[in-house]
């Protein structure tokens, strides 16, 4: 009698573990998965918008495809620069709002310019510099706003009624959207001296997707910077290596201070937490994001 009781009382703790063994193990699995398999397709094509593709070589990320080429020495030699706004192709247009793209672009060139502080010095478009940047979006697909917002909602009930399940509950892998670019750095000659072509479709487990048709194109934006700012800091392939800790000014503008230069005040205040906070619960990115500065930056 003892040794059933026992056994009765393991099993009923077991499944008052924190998610259940099994239940844990199984939640992981699907998620490792979704990682990999539960992502929209992205077009990586070389749309015409650099001056020469000649160099450029593959070098994919986990989830991102693209084609890079730098000139490392030229490119640590420079120390200021500055970056002119990002410009849509026509494949991008249809079916977003001049507001829907607006904010993509400036989210494009935001996150260049606060990834750039953190070896250049960001100078205004009326005053010379070692390198320009510039990024042409070439492929921005919308999300759907009907299965995001229902991913939402499952996300919202499952926090509500499996509190104990440890792991993040992933999206619906249907109306994912994408973005695709094409940037380059040019020197005071017009010469280039980095190329990148990126594309990057939503994953259903990572990429948060508020309810807008530009949801995911605006989350991917700022993984775009990132990637395009990495290449140009440090000379290497931003998807070499492990990730590095986000620096103090980064964790500085990301808690609502001012940008280390005056020029990237001309793409706006960043959303930061409240813009994580917003992404998470899925309201649209104008609800967090005011934009670019009208006056900033000049």
């Amino acid at each position: 009698m003892m040794n059933k009781a026992t056994d009765r009382q393991e099993k009923s703790a077991g499944r008052h573990l924190p998610g259940g063994r099994i239940a844990g193990r199984t939640m992981l699995a699907v998620a490792s998965g979704l990682l990999l398999t539960g992502c929209a397709s992205a077009t990586l094509d070389e749309a015409g918008y650099l001056r020469s593709y000649a160099d450029l070589k593959q070098e994919n990320g986990l989830l991102t495809k693209s084609l890079i080429s730098v000139d490392k020495p030229r490119v640590l030699a420079a120390t200021t620069v500055n970056i002119l706004p990002t410009a849509f192709s026509s494949h991008s247009e249809p079916p977003f709002t001049a507001e829907q793209r607006g904010l993509v672009a400036n989210a494009v060139d935001r996150s260049l310019c606060e990834g750039l502080s953190e070896r250049f010095t960001v100078v205004p478009l009326s005053a010379p510099a070692d390198v320009t940047v510039h990024a042409t979006i070439t492929h921005m697909t919308p999300t759907g706003k009907v299965t995001a917002g229902l991913s939402k909602g499952a996300s919202v009930a499952a926090m509500v009624l499996l509190p104990e399940v440890p792991v993040p509950i992933p999206r619906i892998p249907i109306g994912l959207g994408s973005l695709s670019l094409e940037a380059e750095a040019t020197d005071a000659t017009g010469r280039q001296l980095a190329g990148m072509v990126w594309a990057r479709g939503a994953n259903a487990l990572t990429d948060p997707g508020p309810v807008a048709d530009n949801g995911d194109a605006y989350t991917l934006a700022g993984a775009f910077g990132s990637d395009f700012g990495t290449l140009l800091v440090t000379g290497l392939s931003p998807f070499e290596g492990m990730p590095s800790l986000p620096s103090m000014q980064e964790i500085g503008t990301y808690f609502g201070k001012d940008p280390k230069y005056a020029a990237c005040k001309a793409f706006g205040r960043s959303p930061g937490l409240i813009g994580t906070i917003g992404n998470e619960v899925g309201v649209p990115p104008s609800w967090t994001d005011a934009g670019a500065s009208p006056s900033g930056g000049t």
